[in-house]
Parts: C-alpha cells; sequence; structure tokens
C-alpha cells in the first residue's frame, strides 16, 4: 500500500500484493469488447505480432455500462470510487490504488468504451486511424480520438501530457505555448559540463524555472519524452524495438519505469530534482551487504511515471534515509558508482541507465533476437512479474575519466586496459511483464542483475 513515511521505516510501508480477481475482471470485460469490434481485435493482434506486446498494457481506461459492471462488482475487487473534477458527466472514476489496473469509468448509457495510450496520438492515427480526427489542439493536456465504434462498442485513443482527467477541453489552453518552448527547451538541454556540482546546479534551477512557467505535471511530461529520446539514441536495442512499435504509431505508451544511476554525494540533489517535478518518494532498497547498492523508487501522481534511482550503498547504512542524508563518497566504487565514474550522471550526459517498458516476455525475447538483439537470463521469473535486460550497449570510454580512476586507484591496470580497449557497459532496454497487477519490484532479483552488470565482470 502507498503510505508516505520517513526514515527507515519507509522500507517497510509498501507492501504491493497480488489482485488475480481484479485482474480476472478486467480481463473478461476486454475479452468480450475484442469479440465485438474487429478493428480492434485486429490491432490487438498486431500489437502483439508487429511489436511483442499485449492489448492491455496500451489501455489507458475503459468506460463501462453499470447494468454491465456495478460499482459493488468492481470495488469487491480493490478498486475504490475517485473524486476527480475532470469526469465526463453521468460517469464515476474507480481507480485500484495499490496494483498497476488502468482506471475504470462507469457510466448509466449502455456503450462500452476502450481507450488506448498511444505517446503520440498524431503519430498513432496517421499510421492506423487514416485521416480520423482528434478532438483537442496538439500539446493541450488531454488529446482524444475515436479510432472504431462497431454497435455499442468504441475503441478510442488518447494522449496525456502531465493531465490525469478524462475530459478534452473546448478551448486551447494558455499553457500549450509554453509546454512547446518548455519540451524544446529539454530536448535541447545541455548535458555537458566541466563540473558535476555545476551541472546539477544548472539543472535544478531549470526545472525549478520551468515549474514557475508550468506546472510541475506538465514539466514533468515535458522532461521525460526528451529523457527517453536521449537514451535511444545511445541504446540500438531501444532504437530496434521503438521502430517495431512505431510501425503502429505507438511509440513508449507502453513505459513501465525509467532508472537512473547517481553518484553518492549528488543522490539528494538527483532526488531534489525529481520531488520538484512532483514526484513522491515510494519504497527504498537495500540489496544487500554483498551487493553494495541501494534504490529510491518515486512515482508521480499524475503523470503515471515511476522512477528507479540507484545509488552505491554500504551495509552499515542500511538504515539510513539516503534519500535525505547526504553521504559520504567512499574509496571504492560498486557497481553503480563506477558506471557514473565511466559515463556520467544519468541526469547529465550519461542519460538513462535502462528504459523498462512492457511487453509478451517471451514473445519480445524472440522476436529481438531475429534482430541480433540477445537477452540475459531473466532475473525475476515469477508468475507474477518477469524481467530481463537486452544484452548491455557498450559506450566508449572517456580516455580522461579512465586516467582519473586509475590514479585513484579504484580500477586496476588489466580494467584500465579492458576499458580502453572494449568501451564498458553503458545501457539495457528491460523487458518486463507484470500480472495480477503486481506494482512493486523483487528486491532480491534486481541485486543478481545489478552484480551482474557490473563493468568490471561484464563480457563485452
Amino acid at each position: 500500500m502507498f503510505v508516505k513515511s520517513t526514515n527507515k521505516e519507509i522500507i517497510q510501508k509498501f507492501d504491493w500484493g497480488l489482485y488475480p480477481r481484479a485482474e480476472n475482471l478486467l480481463v473478461r470485460q476486454i475479452d468480450m469488447f475484442l469479440k465485438n469490434n474487429d478493428f480492434a481485435r485486429n490491432l490487438s493482434l498486431r500489437m502483439g505480432e508487429e511489436a511483442s506486446t499485449r492489448f492491455l498494457d496500451w489501455i489507458d481506461h475503459v468506460v463501462l455500462p453499470e447494468d454491465i459492471l456495478s460499482a459493488k462488482a468492481i470495488e469487491e475487487v480493490g478498486f475504490q470510487q475517485t473524486d476527480h473534477p475532470e469526469i465526463p458527466s453521468g460517469m464515476r472514476v474507480f481507480v485500484h490504488h495499490e496494483a498497476v489496473f488502468f482506471p475504470v469509468l462507469l457510466n448509466k448509457k449502455k456503450f462500452t468504451e476502450v481507450v488506448l495510450k498511444p505517446e503520440r496520438l498524431d503519430h498513432f492515427i496517421q499510421v492506423i486511424g487514416k485521416g480520423l480526427s482528434i478532438e483537442g489542439s496538439i500539446y493541450m493536456p488531454y488529446r482524444k480520438a475515436v479510432l472504431s465504434a462497431h454497435g455499442e462498442y468504441i475503441l478510442s485513443a488518447a494522449e496525456r501530457r502531465g493531465y490525469n482527467g478524462f475530459c478534452v477541453s473546448e478551448k486551447v489552453t494558455d499553457d500549450t505555448g509554453e509546454y512547446r518552448k518548455v519540451l524544446e527547451t529539454f530536448m535541447c538541454r545541455r548535458r555537458y559540463y566541466e563540473g558535476i556540482e555545476e551541472g546539477m546546479n544548472a539543472t535544478q534551477v531549470l526545472v525549478e524555472d520551468t515549474c514557475k512557467k508550468l506546472s510541475p505535471a506538465r514539466v514533468t511530461d515535458a522532461f521525460f519524452r526528451a529523457e527517453r529520446i536521449y537514451w535511444e539514441r545511445k541504446n540500438r536495442a531501444g532504437q530496434i524495438q521503438k521502430a517495431r512499435q512505431d510501425r503502429l504509431g505507438l511509440g513508449w505508451g507502453n513505459h513501465d519505469h525509467h532508472t537512473y544511476r547517481s553518484s553518492r554525494g549528488n543522490f539528494t540533489r538527483l532526488i531534489n530534482i525529481f520531488e520538484t517535478l512532483g514526484f513522491i518518494c515510494r519504497e527504498q532498497f537495500f540489496a544487500g551487504e554483498e551487493a553494495g547498492w541501494g534504490a529510491q523508487i518515486l512515482e508521480h501522481p499524475e503523470c503515471n511515471i515511476v522512477l528507479f534511482a540507484d545509488i552505491d550503498l554500504l551495509k552499515e547504512e542500511r538504515d539510513v534515509n539516503f534519500t535525505r542524508q547526504g553521504l559520504m563518497q567512499t574509496t571504492h566504487r560498486g557497481t553503480v558508482g563506477l558506471w557514473v565514474e565511466l559515463h556520467g550522471e544519468s541526469v547529465l550526459q550519461a542519460g538513462l541507465h535502462h528504459l523498462a517498458a512492457r511487453f509478451d516476455f517471451e514473445k519480445l525475447r524472440t522476436d529481438l533476437k531475429q534482430s541480433n538483439i540477445n537477452t540475459m537470463n531473466p532475473f525475476s521469473d515469477f508468475e507474477f512479474l518477469k524481467q530481463a535486460f537486452t544484452e548491455g550497449e557498450t559506450w566508449r570510454a572517456d580516455t580522461e575519466r579512465l586516467d582519473r580512476l586509475l590514479e585513484k586507484g579504484l580500477v586496476t591496470e588489466p580494467q584500465y586496459e579492458m576499458f580502453l580497449k572494449n568501451g564498458a557497459l553503458g545501457s539495457h532496454l528491460e523487458n518486463i511483464q507484470r500480472t495480477q497487477g503486481f506494482k512493486g519490484f523483487n528486491q532480491h532479483s534486481v541485486s543478481v542483475i545489478i552484480t551482474a552488470t557490473d563493468p568490471r565482470k561484464y563480457k563485452v
């Protein structure tokens, strides 16, 4: 359950459960919908065959008649009615706060509507919509288009840019032009600095300044659209899979979480940047004495974006709230710390360590292999959670960085020569499949992959 807390209590306050009854209820409704809408059924098949994804993972929300699904029935499986000012007249919104299920809107009319969530609605329409009209102007907080109506079964698609309501504004919002400018600013923002402190300060100021012009949720949406593009430029697996999804106009609307790596000295600053954007800290991880690693999970309450922020952590710091308490740099670098020394801070020049998106787990592994993209052994292989990285993208090592590492005794001569000759492990695409609404992560499993991707051990 999502409960705010402080210090070491935060680790115990998040107990993400399994909700098979809720999942079964939703799957039954979607199966019935697909049987009654040929266009949606064919699109669902193409999502699986051409993009290795599941139709369920592309659903933004559904609208169901109350005579088919009652409020009592959906509340019995864990959904709760949510008050929201941006709800169409005559509808009620139900959300499962402890799971990854999409919202369900109940209405007194007879139609059923499934609304998909491509990353960019105009791209989606260009590919599969054949000239369909879109409600809402470009860069507005919420846009929507009807794709196909078969009797009382309607397939639609929506685009969100920092908005969690369900109503399209009838006029262009005042912030649309400002959003466009902010998006361009983040796309082109400076990421290389002479000093890390200068770079972190500049990034913090940039985020604070843009949040004075736009709502934090709108700024967040623009920021992470730019972050995904920057990561993709440096990751071949991401490029290939994005191209597969773009053949259907989908983009990265199936993203699950974005992972950042940080030095110990800059971690609290990184968290402060995210909190300025409106993120809320969820559970903390301490991976164990042998792993030398910890993480803070963050979630944005309006943007459906989850972050994984990694940091080197010592065994004696297990009960330290490292999100708030600054940590001194150590004489040793763990997996995360060495990666940062080799490539830079994730929020600056290095970019995301990996983007995780939701897929048909086994099919993606098979399909990517046909494009010469191999997948590492799964580090989670449960019925409710499957996770695996693609083999790491190798980045050329910067000679000045390597020289400093050698001078400080943080790498050995053989390691120095290996990085200089072969480069060092950079980034991944993460293949993740969730079922039964599971919202969390398996701490032991994540620890295994952290160890397996240490640049000193990984075979390039």
